[in-house]
């Protein structure tokens, strides 16, 4: 998966429902604005955001971020009400209905690994390069909807700095970075992030060599997560659809091969060194 939010995995897809949960953060927020007297153009001004950032956000179509409740808080002078709207939001708003399963999955697993050889898995995808890959989609997205759907990866991503008792493993194709997604630009920027990531004592960074003459991953992505009783679940994407695994006889075979897949890709500290190489050479 590019990772399977909003549009799927890595890409394209359905647009996302407007949750329950965000338009009653909406709502609220918009009464607590209306009741100190301000415009949605003087609010704007105030706190630091675009009058298009707050109007999405009072129709429920945009996530907060955690610093804009804390901002728009102290702003409205009602920083208890606006954490308390918050409380129920999640990182499944804004996901596909098709994906939160797994997101929630995810989100309460304790070891996380994902196997990709179409592109940078969802939860290591710097901004620059979310946007180049839903800017690919087909049939092309709205404003709106890229907006939406970069702003869900984004918050996704706070799994990885959230969770620091979580262990995870990327194995990724050395051909989804030589590939240059969005550019060169947008590489560089690529690149310095999997180091940063590379860096957390949790995450352990593996590149599959264009030169593999025996890989066990040729049956394409795949995605698992061990939850908190040790129960393993798979998952992967295909073009048009999507399979949750829960069988424990088929998600050993998928940790069998990421296991062996594990051996033949580079060591976490060569792979390291492999990115500065390509990094020195953009």
């Amino acid at each position: 998966m590019v990772d399977g939010e909003d549009a799927g995995v890595g890409g394209g897809g359905s647009e996302p429902e407007v949750s329950d949960s965000l338009k009653t953060f909406g709502a609220v927020h918009k009464a607590l604005r209306e009741t100190a007297g301000l415009t949605q153009e003087e609010y704007a001004e105030v706190v630091g955001y675009s009058v298009h950032a707050v109007a999405k956000l009072e129709q429920g179509r945009r996530f907060p971020q955690p610093k804009y409740i804390q901002r728009a808080g102290e702003v409205l002078e009602a920083p208890r009400v606006l954490r308390a709207a918050a409380r129920n939001l999640t990182r499944k708003q804004g996901l596909a209905s098709w994906f939160q399963q797994w997101a929630g999955i995810e989100e309460e697993a304790i070891s996380l690994y994902a196997y990709e050889c179409r592109a940078i898995p969802g939860l290591l995808q710097p901004e620059p390069y979310v946007r180049a890959v839903f800017r690919s989609s087909l049939p092309p997205l709205t404003d709106d909807q890229l907006e939406r759907q970069v702003e869900a990866r984004l918050e996704r991503q706070r799994l990885l700095t959230g969770k620091q008792n979580v262990a995870f493993s990327f194995i990724i194709e050395q051909a989804v970075v030589e590939r240059r997604t969005g550019g060169d630009d947008v590489t560089r920027v690529l690149i310095d992030h999997l180091l940063q990531c590379g860096e957390l004592r949790n995450i352990q960074l593996q590149i599959m060599p264009l030169r593999q003459p025996d890989h066990a991953g040729l049956d394409g992505s795949m995605y698992l997560a061990e939850t908190p009783d040790h129960q393993w679940f798979g998952y992967f994407e295909g073009q048009q659809g999507s399979a949750l695994i829960s069988d424990p006889k088929d998600t050993s075979a998928l940790l069998q091969r990421y296991g062996k897949m594990r051996s033949q890709a580079l060591s976490h500290e060569a792979t390291v060194s492999l990115l500065k190489q390509m990094r020195g050479a953009l």
